[in-house]
C-alpha cells in the first residue's frame, strides 16, 4: 500500500461570511499524480495555501509527511511547491534566482546547474527573467521547486503559458517524479492533460469534496473525464443554490 505524504482533515475556511472551502477531507497518496480539480473558485488555491502554511484554517489540519509545513525540519527538502509564475526580480537572472533560492534554503549549489537543465532553462539562465516568457517563467518556477528534490511536489496551474510540446515534457516530468515514489498533487483547469497525467483525481465544488479517487474509476462511470467533472461541480452548484433559494 502506497505511503500517505499529503493528509487533510476536516479543512475549512471562511473569510468573513464566505465559505472558501468547507470540511474537506482526503489523502494524497505518494507514487502517483493526483489531479485537484474544479471550477474557479471552487477553494482549490485556498486549500493548497493552507497545506503549505500560507493561509491558517477556520478548523481543520493539513498535514505534509505528519507535520504541518511550519512544523518541518528541512521544508525545501520535503516539499516543493508553485503557486504562481510570479515572484521573481525582472531585473535577476534566471540562474542568479535560483542560486539565491539554493543559498537562502542552504542546498548545494551545484543543484542549479541540476534543475536548470532538468526543466530546459539552460541556455536562457543568464538572460534577465523580465525578459521570459509565460511559459519560461513557469519553468523557473518549476526549477525552483525542485532544487530540495523534494518528496513532495504541489503545483497550481502549472502548464498556464506552456506550449503543446511543453505540456508533454510536463507530464512526462511529473510521472516521473511519481514513478520515484514521490508525491504530486496538481491543480488544473487543462482537463485533456489531467486525463494524461493523472492517477487520480480529487475533484471539488464551491469548498465541498465531491470525489476522491482513481481516475480510471471515474472515467469508467461516467466515460470521461469531462463529463464526470461537468456532472459533480455542475449538479453540486445547482443543488447549493437550490437550498439557498429555499
Amino acid at each position: 500500500m502506497a505511503s500517505i505524504d499529503i493528509s487533510v482533515r476536516g479543512l475549512s475556511k471562511h473569510f468573513g461570511p464566505v465559505r472558501a472551502v468547507h470540511d474537506l477531507t482526503f489523502d494524497v497518496p505518494a507514487g502517483q499524480v493526483t489531479g485537484f480539480l474544479g471550477p474557479n473558485g471552487a477553494g482549490k488555491t485556498t486549500t493548497l495555501r493552507m497545506l503549505l502554511g500560507l493561509v491558517r484554517p477556520t478548523a481543520g489540519q493539513a498535514l505534509i509527511c505528519g507535520r504541518a509545513y511550519p512544523d518541518l525540519p528541512s521544508p525545501r527538502r520535503t516539499v516543493g511547491a508553485v503557486l504562481e509564475a510570479t515572484g521573481f526580480h525582472p531585473g535577476r537572472r534566471g540562474r542568479d534566482h535560483l542560486r539565491i533560492a539554493a543559498y537562502s534554503a542552504g542546498l548545494p549549489l551545484a543543484r542549479v546547474e541540476e534543475v536548470l537543465d532538468e526543466v530546459g532553462l539552460s541556455d536562457a539562465a543568464g538572460r534577465r527573467v523580465g525578459g521570459y516568457s509565460l511559459g519560461m517563467r513557469q519553468r523557473l518556477g518549476l526549477a525552483t521547486a525542485l532544487l530540495g528534490d523534494p518528496q513532495v511536489l504541489v503545483l497550481d496551474e502549472p502548464a498556464n503559458g506552456l506550449d503543446p510540446a511543453g505540456m508533454a515534457w510536463l507530464r512526462d516530468l511529473l510521472r516521473e517524479r511519481a514513478a520515484t515514489g514521490r508525491t504530486v498533487i496538481v491543480s488544473s483547469h487543462v482537463l485533456s492533460e489531467m486525463a494524461q497525467t493523472a492517477d487520480r483525481v480529487i475533484i471539488v465544488a464551491r469548498g465541498r469534496l465531491t470525489f476522491d479517487g482513481p481516475l480510471d474509476r471515474l472515467e469508467a462511470e461516467a466515460g470521461s473525464l469531462e463529463e464526470a467533472f461537468l456532472r459533480l461541480t455542475t449538479d453540486h452548484d445547482d443543488a447549493a443554490a437550490a437550498a439557498a433559494a429555499r
